[in-house]
């Protein structure tokens, strides 16, 4: 798929899982229980041990059913292995132009993590397809509304904070997609090998982004 072709289906899946874990060793299977539950949008962050043969087992296993990234990328070193590895985008904590720049060399989404109005700002005319709004724990939906406001060509994406009581406020403020960590794929339940919890919890989240775009 073109890379226009993946950000169309980013925004349109609405929900990206960010799984994080102590061990790479069962997030295939989670990756396979997001897709069960309708999440078909997923990145493996590079905290997980082994985050590399993680993004290659989910890639050679999924295919194309999901559109796959990779997570906490700070250099574009490691954002050149990612891809590679097969990662179709890239997600940051932060705003580094060479990952931005390595990404569009290759024709990869580039997801750099931002806060303020000045950091989005940047991100954005540096070549960010989405800008990831990080920590959004802090500011909640309110903040992003108040970015949104001046800001509305930017895509934002909050990352931190959305749960399944914020997700619909998040939306409504101006997400063009949610950032899901441990409140969809919790450290507990990975560890667990809980499947069937998280394929719930992804329903769930699906659920609450279809029924906030129904009504709108």
């Amino acid at each position: 798929m073109t890379k226009s072709g993946d950000l169309g289906r980013l925004i349109d899946s609405g929900i990206v899982a960010v799984m994080r874990a102590q061990t790479g060793e069962k997030l295939v299977d989670v990756a396979e229980a997001l897709l069960a539950g309708g999440v078909e949008v997923m990145e493996v962050t590079f905290t997980v041990p082994g985050a590399v043969q993680v993004i290659e087992q989910v890639a050679s296993r999924m295919g194309g059913r999901i559109l796959l990234g990779a997570g906490t990328v700070l250099d574009s070193e490691t954002a050149r292995i990612a891809i590679l590895s097969g990662a179709e985008f890239i997600v940051s904590p932060s705003t580094d132009l060479d990952v931005i720049q390595l990404c569009r060399r290759y024709d990869k989404l580039a997801l750099p993590g931002a806060f303020t109005p000045t950091e989005v700002v940047q991100a954005w005319q540096a070549g960010a397809d989405v800008v990831k709004i990080f920590p959004s724990d802090c500011g909640g939906p309110q903040y992003l509304k108040a970015l949104s406001g001046p800001l509305p060509q930017v895509k934002l994406m909050p990352t931190g904070g959305v749960n399944l009581d914020t997700a619909e406020d998040f939306l409504r403020a101006g997400a063009c997609a949610l950032g899901v960590g441990g409140a969809l794929v919790g450290s507990k339940a990975v560890a667990a090998g809980d499947m069937a919890g998280i394929e719930t919890l992804a329903r769930r989240y699906v659920e609450v982004v279809r029924a906030y775009r129904d009504k709108v």
